[in-house]
């Protein structure tokens, strides 16, 4: 779907917490994830987990993601 200047959504979450071990993506406390928000392009996606990744680098086993959430709502596309 496009916004109102016809470019094309392509949505984004970006999400962290705590990891339970540096070795893999398991997280500590599931209650405990910070949900950043949803995104309409990568780039805002990517300046707001840098931000997030910034505030947190003292503690190793924070980690943040970017989920590209409109490949999996149509998979077909990039």
């Amino acid at each position: 779907m496009a916004d109102e200047t016809g470019n094309k959504q392509l949505l984004h979450l970006v999400f962290g917490g705590e990891l339970t071990s540096l070795a893999g993506v398991n997280f500590r406390d599931l209650k405990d994830l910070d949900i950043v928000g949803i995104f309409p392009d990568y780039k805002s996606a990517e300046i707001a987990w840098k931000a997030k990744a910034q505030a947190t680098v003292d503690n190793a086993h924070m980690r943040y993601f970017i989920v590209h959430l409109h490949r999996l709502l149509d998979p077909q596309t990039d």
